[in-house]
C-alpha cells in the first residue's frame, strides 16, 4: 500500500469484459482510474502528447479538426510493432503519470485501476494486487466478431498481437471467470470487494 490506498489492477484480454466488471466495482461505490480513459485524455487537441504524436509520425496522423487520427493510428501500429513501440514510449510515460496523480489523490480503502496491456508492461511495480477478466480465447474471438464486426482472422490476429492468456493468468492474485452472463458478475464483484476492503485494513 504504497501510496496510502490499496491498488488493484483489473486487467484481460480483448472482450473478457473488463468494463462490465469495473462497472459493478464503480456500483460498489469503487474508485476506478482506467487507463483507456487516460489514453484518450491525453491526446486531446491542445495536449502535449498530441504533438508530439504530430512530430514523431507526420501531420497526416491528424484529422481535419486536429485531433488523432485514431483509424490511421490503429492501421499504422498494428502493421507495424516499431511504430507501436514509437507511440508507446510517447504515450506510457504520460499515462502513468496521471494514473499516479489520480491514485494518490483518492480518499478510499482501496482502488481499482483498469489496465487492459499490464501483461505486456513494466510500469506498475507498486501495484497490490491483480485482478484478471477471464475468458476462453474461443469466446474473446467471437465476441470481438460480434462487437466489431470483423472476420476470425482479424480478430485472431488482435488477439495474437496481445499477451497470451497464459500469461495473463500467470500474473493473478485473482481471476473472475467471466463466460456466462452478464447477470452473474455483480454477485462474483462483490465477494472481491469484501476481500479487498478486508486487504486494504490489513495492509495499513
Amino acid at each position: 500500500m504504497k501510496y496510502g490506498i490499496f491498488t488493484v489492477v483489473l486487467t484481460g484480454g480483448i472482450a473478457s469484459g473488463k468494463s462490465a466488471v469495473s462497472d459493478c466495482f464503480e456500483q460498489l461505490g469503487t474508485p476506478v482510474v482506467d487507463t483507456d480513459r487516460i489514453a484518450r485524455e491525453v491526446v486531446q487537441p491542445g495536449k502535449p502528447a498530441l504533438k508530439h504524436i504530430a512530430d514523431e509520425f507526420g501531420k497526416d496522423f491528424l484529422d481535419s479538426n486536429g485531433g488523432l487520427n485514431r483509424s490511421r493510428m490503429r492501421q499504422e501500429i498494428f502493421s507495424d510493432p516499431k511504430q507501436k513501440t514509437r507511440l508507446e514510449a510517447i504515450l506510457h510515460p504520460r499515462i502513468g503519470e496521471e494514473v499516479l496523480r489520480r491514485v494518490r489523490a483518492l480518499d478510499a480503502p482501496y482502488c481499482i485501476i483498469v489496465i487492459p496491456l499490464y501483461a505486456e508492461s513494466s510500469s506498475y511495480a507498486w501495484i497490490d494486487r491483480v485482478l484478471v477478466v477471464d475468458v476462453s480465447e474461443e469466446l474473446q474471438i467471437e465476441r470481438v466478431m460480434a462487437r466489431d464486426r470483423i472476420s476470425r482472422d482479424q480478430a485472431s490476429a488482435i488477439l495474437n498481437s496481445q499477451a497470451s492468456r497464459e500469461t495473463r493468468l500467470a500474473l493473478a492474485d485473482d481471476i473472475i471467470e467471466n463466460s456466462g452472463k452478464r447477470s452473474e458478475l455483480p454477485e462474483k464483484v462483490k465477494s472481491l470487494h469484501e476481500k479487498y476492503l478486508s486487504l486494504s485494513q490489513s495492509s495499513s
